[in-house]
């Protein structure tokens, strides 16, 4: 069965994202066709979307002027697989602090922009992620962190402070994954989605 996966291409490492969905679908012996989004009508088409890093007020506004963050929402919504990474996560966020950026509220946390300093702060970290083996080697560039989270499940942690996290089909990090050869954070985003919460009795 082909897949069809979308790359919100505003800003960010949008190669490297397209890359590793290829890699992993290579691996799981899957045909994919990647399409970079920069204006509406691409992400109703896309089976699973990755929103890269970059400046999180001009993605956000971007996104918006654009007409594409309403479909970003409709994909979540339908239960489809998001992974926002770096910005991305500020953007998807509930709170991101700031009244410069439009949330897309898809995620229930809060951030903190640029929580583990600037550029010249930038650092790697070998981290424990829930849902993994082994640890993944994480890059950290003008990092966020969450400061508090209410429905989404924390995956892995920096100094006590969540980096990682998921709420149904929505994966986030504060970091870059797309940076390393270690593609095992898009498997674990478009092909193994937390199980559903069961209805109340």
């Amino acid at each position: 069965m082909s897949l069809t996966a979308g790359v919100v291409a505003v800003q960010g490492d949008v190669e490297e994202h397209v890359r590793a969905i290829e890699r992993v679908c290579d691996r799981r012996g899957r045909s994919v066709s990647v399409h970079e989004v920069r204006e509406p009508g691409v992400i109703p088409e896309c089976d699973v979307l990755a929103l890269p890093g970059g400046e999180s007020t001009t993605i956000s506004r971007t996104l918006h002027r654009a007409g594409i963050a309403p479909e970003i929402r409709e994909h979540v919504a339908s239960g489809r697989p998001l992974f926002a990474t770096c910005a991305g996560l500020i953007v998807v966020s509930a709170d991101a602090g700031d009244d410069r950026i439009d949330e897309l509220d898809l995620l229930d946390v809060t951030v903190e922009r640029n929580a583990f300093g600037r550029q010249r702060d930038s650092f790697e970290a070998r981290l424990d992620v829930a849902g993994l083996d082994e640890p993944f080697p994480a890059v950290f560039i003008r990092a966020p962190a969450i400061d508090t989270v209410g429905d989404a499940t924390i995956l892995a942690t920096v100094d006590d402070r969540p980096v990682a996290v998921r709420q149904g089909p929505i994966l986030a990090t504060a970091f870059h994954p797309e940076l390393t050869p270690d593609d095992r954070l898009h498997e674990l985003a478009f092909f193994e989605p937390e199980p559903a919460a069961s209805s109340p009795e």
